[in-house]
Order: C-alpha cells, then sequence, then structure tokens
C-alpha cells in the first residue's frame, strides 16, 4: 500500500492501509503506524531534491480536510482504547478542519498527535539517532531495538499509557525504562536480566500498561533509519538479521 503513496493522498494511504491490515490483524495495533508512515512514505517517495523531514514538512502542511474526515473514519473502525470524547472537533464527528490542524489540537494527550505537529521531532531527534547509537552498540537487530524504545520512553511518558491510567503511571514506566536503560551495555546480562524484568511488569495487569505509542514511534524511525541509510548498509555494520 505505501508503495503507491506518490499516487494517494495521505488519508487514503492511512483509510486502505488500515483496512487492508484488518484482515490479517483484528486488534486496532497498526493504527498509530499507519498514522505515522502515511505522511512519511508519502514523503519517501517525494522526488523534490531536499531531506526527507523536510519534505514531511511539505506533506503535512498540505493535509487536507478530507484527509482529516479519511483518518477519523479509519480511527472509528478500530475503536482504539482511551481516546475520550471532545466538545468540538470530535473524531466521531463530520471535520471542518484538515487533518495537521486535528493533530494539533490533540498534541498535548496522544505522541502520534505530536509527532505531526512537530514535523515528526521524537521520531528525527530521539528515535531515529537512538537507533544509529544502538546499532553502533550491539551486533543483535532485536537488542538494538529494545535499546531504542527503552531510549524513546524513558525521554517520553507513553500517552497510550497516560490514557487509560493517567499521567503520572506514565512517568512511572518512563522511570523504570530510565532505570533499565542503565543496568548496562545493550546484551549485556545485566541489561537482559533488566529489560526482562520491566517487560513482565508491563504484562501485568492485562497489559494495561502497554507503552503502544512508543512502539508506533520506533517503528517510523526505523522507516527514517531504512530510507536515510538503507537495510543493507545496516546490514554491513555487522548487525545480525531479524531472528528467527
Amino acid at each position: 500500500m505505501f508503495a503507491k503513496a506518490d499516487m494517494l493522498a495521505v488519508g487514503d494511504l492511512i483509510l486502505k492501509a488500515r483496512r487492508a491490515s484488518s484482515q490479517y490483524v483484528k486488534s486496532n495495533t497498526n493504527l498509530g503506524i499507519i498514522l505515522l508512515l502515511a505522511p512519511l512514505a508519502k514523503a519517501a517517495l517525494d522526488p523534490t531534491p531536499a531531506p526527507l523531514r523536510r519534505r514531511l514538512h511539505n506533506v503535512l502542511k498540505t493535509l487536507t480536510v478530507d484527509d482529516c474526515r479519511k483518518a477519523y473514519t479509519a480511527i472509528r473502525e478500530t475503536s482504539p482504547g482511551g481516546i475520550g470524547r471532545l466538545d468540538r472537533h470530535d473524531v466521531r464527528d463530520e471535520p471542518t478542519i484538515t487533518l495537521l490542524e486535528a493533530m494539533d489540537l490533540a498534541k498535548d494527550r496522544d505522541s502520534v498527535a505530536f509527532e505531526y505537529s512537530s514535523d515528526y521531532r521524537i521520531t528525527f531527534t530521539l528515535g531515529y539517532p537512538a537507533l544509529l547509537k544502538a546499532r553502533e552498540e550491539s551486533r543483535c537487530w532485536t537488542d538494538a531495538v529494545v535499546q531504542a524504545f527503552l531510549t524513546v520512553l524513558a525521554e517520553v511518558p507513553d500517552t497510550l499509557i497516560a490514557r487509560k491510567l493517567g499521567r503520572e503511571k506514565a512517568k512511572e514506566v518512563s522511570k523504570m525504562a530510565k532505570e533499565a536503560l542503565d543496568a548496562g551495555r545493550p546484551g549485556s546480562e545485566d541489561w537482559k536480566k533488566a529489560q526482562a524484568n520491566l517487560d513482565s511488569c508491563l504484562r501485568e495487569d492485562h497489559n494495561h500498561l502497554n507503552p503502544g505509542t512508543t512502539a508506533d514511534i520506533i517503528t517510523a524511525s526505523l522507516f527514517v533509519l531504512f530510507i536515510e541509510n538503507g537495510y543493507e548498509e545496516f546490514l554491513s555494520k555487522g548487525v545480525t538479521a531479524w531472528p528467527e
């Protein structure tokens, strides 16, 4: 679907990708990923000779009310948890603003929305650099991605957790992520033990502490890594392929 991003509007990409995803995944796991990757894919296929983030800025600035309408439809169809209801510009209503304007209104309570409103600040200034650093420190794909995930989570409280359980609980999880980061070098025994303990804690109580928005941002960061550096270049650094 994203391979056709140069021929489709962002709203069409979001809605079509969500419906295609629903054929394989019954939950809303991929919604945040789709929302983040649609503008990035369109920017990546823009032939303009400019840095990726500049092209992304141009894509975001040209989002329309129709993009918002289709994104709202995709969101309603997945019924994500903890979105609440707004007096104005609620996702259940017919939109009268562009998708970028809608995201700007939600930026303080949702990191995906914040990314739209900031030209993907977390992705480009935290997630992507964290992946670059982690790949230099580890020969294992899994360890490198987990390290980057912990780096983002430690710095940015997860807004999915915040919507479900409150901002303070999200901050507690960020503190736990920071402690796991400080346990040792990625891939070391102390590091593995710390991240396994964190993983166990996050899975308790029916997975309510799932930092799903952080996972979405790491996916966007990986997309940027592959566009900017290439998959083959990553492997050439000696990082092993995806685990079996």
